[in-house]
């Protein structure tokens, strides 16, 4: 029996948001070989959109241990004696940070013992995919959620000239509860809303009215506006206009509620979904529950619902206020990696074959190799780098934070008020700035 199906594997993930801890806690667990105990450590990669304690208790992932970095103490972590190197390393990341890190652990590592490396996506790729696949190459494996993507994902390695063997089709790894039973009493219509989608004042408050004015059309049934964050926390993307807000002072009838908490937990009780676009959709067909995703504001590549054209979900509030019931159709469906068919327990058997045979190689792993380098993307490579705090080879820069020491206590209270102050620019500053720019 291989090593590494006996041994206790220690097993990091380094994300930026809640999103990606949830994404890459439960990848982290769902691709380590079958059989070995693992000890899961997180760190949090210190931003504007760094997790609160709530949202972290709301994604319902538990660590061994979790502590907030940044990049290059998160590096220095990397870099501790034998007895703290990990097994494997999870990078949930956006891809500039992906890439960052990359040349920074390759710096450190050399040709020298080094985790296996996995990286991917959290959701639906509909924007930006050969920016954010070139970003993320160099990890030992880059996950695709579904068919449909690893295909995208070797077509865009392979036309670069870059190697595609690290793409490993797996499944979104927070599918999961019990099939649709049947309708609830009283029925229940749950809109899930994005932070980022759609992102005008005028969008949002037409969605909103439409989901209030659904609830009272159908006094029968229970409508739910399901909610990522509260005002003054960060998700994934930046909510400039949430729809708490938009709600406050209008009329809403008895049976329109507002409601937070675990996906997963809602979809339990849930009739009909309804979203723009967002990933949640992805669960509730997992689930065989009906799900719509709107054309209101058309079929655009910028609110993403382009993705599900063909998916048999598309329709407008019109024709859901009519009573309509979507019908999905199945080869898209299979194609997405929902594995509605039952196959979903297999998703993952692939990815784990690859890592333990990773994890056994007698001579050890070959160095990182990121397609970008300062030879191949030279006008483009340094500045990711930099934002990092990282030279053009990967190694700290002079001056980076806490390139070579814990913070004291002292450094530990400044940042944590110059972080809030940042926050609160970010969150409640910058967009009255924007919008009084627009005037």
């Amino acid at each position: 029996m291989p090593a590494s199906a006996t041994k206790s594997l220690r097993v990091a993930v380094l994300a930026d948001s809640d999103t990606r801890w949830k994404w890459g806690a439960l990848t982290a667990q769902r691709v380590t070989p079958t059989g070995a105990e693992i000890r899961l450590d997180g760190y949090l990669l210190r931003g504007r959109a760094t997790p609160t304690a709530r949202q972290l208790k709301e994604v319902g992932v538990r660590a061994d241990s979790l502590r907030e970095v940044t990049g290059v103490e998160f590096l220095r972590a990397m870099g501790e004696g034998p007895e703290d190197r990990y097994d494997v390393l999870v990078l949930a990341l956006v891809g500039g940070g992906v890439q960052a890190m990359l040349h920074g652990l390759r710096n450190l590592w050399g040709s020298g013992k080094r985790p296996v490396v996995v990286t991917g996506y959290v959701g639906v790729v509909y924007e930006k995919l050969a920016d954010g696949l070139l970003l993320r190459h160099g990890a030992d494996l880059v996950l695709a959620n579904s068919r449909h993507d690893a295909d995208r994902f070797r077509a865009v390695y392979e036309g670069v000239g870059a190697d595609a063997s690290a793409v490993t089709e797996v499944a979104l790894p927070f599918l999961g509860g019990e099939p649709y039973a049947g309708e609830h009493d009283p029925y229940t219509v749950v809109f899930a809303v994005q932070p980022s989608v759609p992102d005008s004042r005028k969008d949002r408050a037409y969605l909103l009215d439409r989901l209030i004015e659904h609830a009272r059309k159908h006094p029968e049934r229970e409508v739910l506006l399901k909610l990522r964050s509260k005002p003054g926390e960060h998700t994934t993307h930046i909510e400039e206009l949430p729809y708490q807000k938009l709600v406050q002072g209008k009329d809403v009838p008895a049976n329109f509620r507002l409601v937070y908490g675990h996906m997963g937990e809602v979809l339990d009780r849930t009739d009909l979904l309804v979203t723009v676009s967002s990933t949640a959709a992805l669960e509730a067909l997992h689930r065989r529950i009906p799900t719509v995703v709107l054309t209101d504001l058309g079929v655009r590549e910028v609110l993403g619902n382009h993705h599900f054209t063909g998916s048999g979900c598309l329709a407008s509030w019109d024709q859901l206020d009519a009573g309509h019931r979507p019908a999905p159709d199945e080869e898209w469906v299979a194609r997405q990696g929902v594995a509605a068919d039952g196959t979903y327990a297999t998703a993952f058997d692939t990815a784990r074959e690859r890592i333990t045979e990773l994890l056994d190689r007698p001579e050890g792993l070959p160095p990182l190799t990121p397609y970008y380098t300062p030879e191949t993307a030279p006008g483009y490579l340094p500045g990711i780098l930099a934002r990092h705090h990282l030279g053009p080879d990967g190694a700290p820069l002079p001056g980076a934070p806490a390139a070579d020491k814990e913070p004291g206590p002292v450094r530990q209270i400044v940042r944590r008020a110059a972080r809030g102050a940042y926050r609160h620019g970010v969150q409640r500053v910058a967009p009255v700035i924007r919008r009084m720019g627009e005037l």
